[in-house]
């Protein structure tokens, strides 16, 4: 599947879920990490689940393969790697403190431009 399949996949699930402040930081030029981070916000532990169970379950269903997932039982930060797109759901507090998106900035973009 072409990475931007795969983001637009993503982005729906998160829409869907409704998770906050989604960013998608282009990364291909500057990093062999990943092609893209995607940052978003969840409300409670609950919703940080949620939105995480959402991207697991109809995911593999519309064809997303992981290839690891780091946090989930914290829920304060879960990491789901998918290759060449790297998901972080933050709880807000962790999402503040560690400022990923202060280390990408220029390669951001809100959701909202995406659609």
């Amino acid at each position: 599947m072409q990475t931007e399949a795969k983001l637009d996949i993503i982005r729906e699930i998160l829409i869907e879920k409704k998770a906050r402040d989604v960013e998608v930081m282009n990364l291909r030029e500057r990093t062999v990490i990943a092609d893209y981070f995607v940052v978003c916000t969840g409300t409670s532990d609950t919703h940080i689940k949620a939105v995480v169970d959402g991207l697991l379950v109809e995911g593999k269903a519309k064809g997303l393969r992981k290839e690891h997932v780091e946090g989930y039982q914290a829920a304060n930060w879960v990491l789901i790697d998918y290759g060449d797109i790297i998901v972080h759901v933050f709880a807000d507090e962790e999402r503040k403190f560690y400022d990923i998106e202060s280390l990408w900035r220029e390669t951001s973009v809100r959701l909202e431009s995406l659609a």
